[in-house]
């Protein structure tokens, strides 16, 4: 039995690879009319993620809100809705769970093979290769 689709996940980072997966899931949403939910995780390094302030670096943060900006415009030209959300955590983990959370109500996730991370895996990125096998929702990985 089909599953029927109704919002896509798009993790952006900024890449070539996250806005190919964006285009490809604004192609897939004009199909049916589907929206997008856009996340972005400003990764916290590993010594403030025990810190009562958290991790807070501004330039960082105007730049995925620029980048969420950026992606509805791009999703609006074509007619479709995107909802932009950022977070702070480990990308992998994180994109997993916002994708498996029930009330986000999540149907396919779309995202690139590659990010920015500078960690290189074989054939897919350590990010996608997480979220790939820890996504109880079908995954698309762009290239």
């Amino acid at each position: 039995m089909a599953t029927e689709i109704k919002k896509i996940l798009v993790p952006l980072d900024g890449s070539k690879n996250s806005i190919r997966a964006l285009d490809m899931a604004i192609h897939i949403a004009r199909q049916s009319h589907e929206t997008i939910t856009a996340l972005s995780i400003k990764p916290v390094p590993g010594i403030y993620a025990i810190h009562p302030l958290g991790f807070l670096d501004f330039n960082s943060i105007s730049e995925i809100k620029k980048l969420l900006e950026s992606a509805k415009v791009r999703a609006a030209k074509k007619g479709i809705q995107l909802t932009g959300k950022m977070i702070v955590g480990e990308p992998g983990q994180d994109i997993a769970q916002f994708a498996n959370n029930v009330k986000n109500k999540i149907d396919l996730v779309v995202m690139g093979n590659r990010g920015r991370s500078s960690a290189k895996e074989i054939f897919l990125g350590s990010t996608s290769n997480h979220v790939l096998h820890k996504s109880k929702k079908p995954v698309l990985i762009v290239k």
